[in-house]
């Protein structure tokens, strides 16, 4: 019904605002912009409701993951491109995500979308290249599939103790229903495309007491992003604004001894005790001198 779906989009449209830009990031993004490879897992700390719901639920700052697939000139050596360009009309050396959007379904968007986001790259290890594609066919063959907001609330019950619930309430997320596959959350989807070329990435693992070890895949439907960072298979990899290796030695990081802060807007004075505004001149010379300008 119409009244339904204008209901749907409100709340999808309510959820994905965001609270605004972050006063300072942790990511250098233009070292990643650089250094990212097709397959990588994309991690963001997002900063729309949706976000603090996930947080909530996963109890990790992680809120989202995007799956890295390159350039659609870079896809069209793999054979692929014609696959994304129904989705994607912009310049084809663009470096792209694939993702799962709340209000909008799996889609294609720019790598540069992401900039000013605390954001991680998890890095699968070993990798054959004939895996990367299949990795990369897998995900791209979803694209256009809806975003499962079911899915999203299964999720909070089924971190919630499950003793305590009614069975009515109780989550969902085994019941295997006919067409239950064409709907996917960010996470899930890419934690399927790996585990479609038998890559681990949170196994279940048993071990008998012969020795023999079993893995077992884990269902897709409860991966989170904060289980790619977690995964002793995927190779984490960060770009701090500042880093030691840019700069040789952490001695040399620009440490101010003025001020002592619990965040950005709550600040003191560490000899007086006394607490320091957000706009005061010290607060604002900080803040010039980490973000690096003039």
């Amino acid at each position: 019904m119409a009244w339904v779906s204008c209901i749907q989009r409100f709340l999808a449209d309510w959820l994905d605002k965001e609270s605004g830009p972050a006063e300072s990031n942790l990511c250098n993004f233009d070292q990643l912009h650089y250094e990212i490879r097709p397959c990588d897992v994309l991690l963001v700390e997002g900063r729309s409701r949706i976000s603090d719901v996930i947080k909530n639920i996963t109890l990790s700052n992680w809120t989202h993951s995007a799956l890295y697939i390159g350039s659609i000139h870079d896809l069209e050596a793999i054979g692929l491109a014609d696959k994304v360009t129904p989705f994607y009309d912009g310049d084809p050396h663009e470096p792209l995500v694939l993702e799962a959007l709340l209000g909008k379904g799996t889609v294609i968007t720019p790598l540069e979308a992401y900039r000013g986001y605390h954001l991680r790259i998890c890095r699968p290890k070993g990798l054959v290249p004939e895996d990367v594609r299949q990795v990369l066919a897998f995900s791209v063959d979803h694209l256009g599939r809806d975003y499962d907001v079911r899915q999203l609330i299964d999720m909070a019950r089924f971190f919630y103790p499950y003793a305590l619930m009614p069975k009515r309430w109780r989550s969902s997320l085994f019941q295997h229903k006919p067409g239950g596959h064409t709907r996917t959350i960010c996470s899930t989807l890419i934690a399927s495309a790996f585990m479609a070329v038998q890559y681990p990435i949170l196994p279940v693992v048993v071990k008998e007491a012969t020795g023999h070890i079993h893995f077992f895949k884990r269902n897709a439907r409860l991966f989170t992003p904060n289980d790619f960072d977690h995964s002793p298979y995927f190779e984490i990899i960060k770009y701090p604004l500042l880093g030691l290796d840019d700069m040789a030695h952490y001695r040399r990081l620009p440490w101010r001894d003025d001020l002592v802060c619990n965040n950005p807007d709550d600040c003191y004075d560490p000899a007086s005790g006394d607490p320091v505004e957000a706009t005061d001149k010290r607060m604002e010379e900080r803040h010039l001198h980490v973000l690096g300008e003039p």
